[in-house]
């Protein structure tokens, strides 16, 4: 039964229409507040199958969330989220060593050339941390550093001038550098 706008779930009863999953599918503050709406109708003894009806979504997500609420003894503001997508590989500290790594150059890792490359850097990274990358995970992970094809430093930030201190390369100096003026 239609009436102005709303959709019958089932005989008898009108209610507003569920949310479309594309309104929600990346808007993670908008999953989150779903989420939490949902957590309320669970504390307020609203039966899952009506809460899932309510904010459009799956009866198991709503039994995903009533088991998460009773991990966490009722406490709507214990709810968090996990980070969407897979955890990182390598942490905030392997990555800012990988980055002084890859300024410091090929030779000063034991290479026997200073051209990097994608297989050289996956065997750094698994000589240093016992992590392995494929050649397309590996790439990602230069791109979050910064690093492209053809750019040896990611540009520095406004915000974080000395952001890349450590690419100074030991044993370097302004006095030891070519003079490319003559």
């Amino acid at each position: 039964m239609l009436d102005s706008g709303k959709v019958s779930t089932r005989p008898g009863s009108t209610s507003s229409p569920p949310r479309s999953r594309r309104e929600t599918k990346r808007n993670l503050a908008a999953i989150e507040a779903r989420r939490l709406a949902g957590a309320r109708m669970l504390k307020r003894q609203v039966p899952q199958a009506d809460v899932a009806r309510a904010l459009g979504v799956s009866r198991q997500a709503v039994s995903q969330w009533a088991r998460q609420l009773a991990l966490v003894d009722g406490a709507i503001g214990k709810l968090k989220a996990k980070a969407p997508g897979r955890p990182a590989r390598l942490d905030v500290t392997q990555r800012e060593w990988l980055s002084c790594a890859l300024i410091a150059g090929a030779l000063q890792a034991g290479f026997p050339t200073q051209q990097w490359n994608v297989k050289r850097v996956r065997m750094l990274i698994a000589r240093r941390f016992a992590i392995e990358y494929t050649n397309s995970g590996c790439w990602e992970l230069l791109r979050s550093l910064g690093f492209s094809p053809r750019k040896l430093t990611p540009p520095v930030t406004r915000s974080r001038p000395n952001a890349w201190r450590c690419r100074t390369i030991p044993g370097a100096s302004p006095g030891n550098a070519p003079d490319h003026n003559a």
